[in-house]
């Protein structure tokens, strides 16, 4: 069973088997926030090693859970952590559940993460909506054979495929309009991912600033291409858990990044909350 498409299907296949609830929203939770997935209601939490072909994070601060259940009525597959090909796995697999979360029927992703700021306006426990995304991997994730039936949206799937707009534009303005009704300024940004898992030098920083990053990660663009590939829209959300290398003279550790997710946890809960009812009402309308 090598073939992606029927490993994904077996997957989909077994989280079926384990609840009746048709995701239509798919949430996946960077670095220190996975604490949203508790805002599920009537949750089935199945762990990815239960699931068949998933990947199963060893990051500190994923969880390794896929949550099912609703949010505001709205059912959705939340992600409590993610893989990076940083710890050893291939873009397919770093990207396989994407794949599987589209096969399960979802039309909305929000990929969140935790990111280093390049913009010197940003600040440590800020959060920023994801306007465009630079890939600095030195790869893509839809390479190799192109599988047209992972589309779940007509005209998706093709071998080669627009990214002009990675990140729904209709919704980073309900993102934006949101935090302004709850009293803060969400602003949007470029999300620059590389490698990893060593953070950026000094000098790296300074080349990313001049080719428009405001944010420095090492996930999100792989799933984001992936998602675009099958027709799934997508909402980004970076929280700023440390200024990036040469930004401040501090150095950068792990354990800042999740304390950061921990303090940033009522502001992030409270905006997803409340977004997710309303991301669901433009696709009705939009359907």
């Amino acid at each position: 069973m090598n073939d992606l498409y029927t490993r994904a299907q077996a997957a989909a296949d077994h989280i079926r088997s384990r609840t009746s609830l048709a995701p239509t929203l798919g949430i996946i939770l960077g670095s220190g926030l996975g604490a949203f997935a508790e805002q599920v209601a009537d949750a089935v939490a199945i762990p990815y090693a239960e699931i068949p072909h998933f990947p199963q994070s060893t990051v500190q601060g994923h969880s390794g859970r896929l949550v099912l259940g609703t949010i505001g009525g709205v059912p959705v597959a939340v992600m409590q952590g993610r893989v990076h090909a940083y710890e050893g796995y291939p873009l397919s697999e770093v990207t396989f559940p994407m794949r599987v979360l589209g096969l399960l029927g979802i039309h909305s992703a929000i990929v969140t993460n935790a990111a280093g700021g390049i913009r010197t306006t940003l600040r440590p426990g800020e959060l920023v909506v994801l306007a465009d995304q630079i890939n600095l991997t030195g790869t893509n994730a839809a390479l190799g054979p192109n599988e047209p039936r992972f589309a779940v949206t007509p005209g998706f799937g093709q071998r080669f495929f627009d990214m002009s707009t990675a990140y729904a534009p209709h919704l980073r303005a309900l993102a934006v309009a949101e935090a302004a009704s709850q009293g803060f300024l969400l602003t949007e940004g470029v999300y620059l991912a590389v490698l990893g898992p060593s953070y950026e030098t000094p000098a790296e920083i300074r080349a990313f600033r001049t080719l428009g990053a405001d944010l420095v990660g090492m996930s999100t663009v792989h799933e984001v291409i992936i998602a675009r590939h099958m027709g799934i829209k997508v909402l980004g959300l970076s929280l700023v858990t440390n200024m990036a290398a040469g930004v401040v003279n501090e150095s950068i550790h792990h354990e800042e990044v999740m304390e950061i997710g921990r303090k940033a946890e009522q502001q992030f809960t409270a905006l997803l909350t409340a977004l997710i009812p309303k991301i669901a009402t433009e696709a009705e309308n939009q359907a």
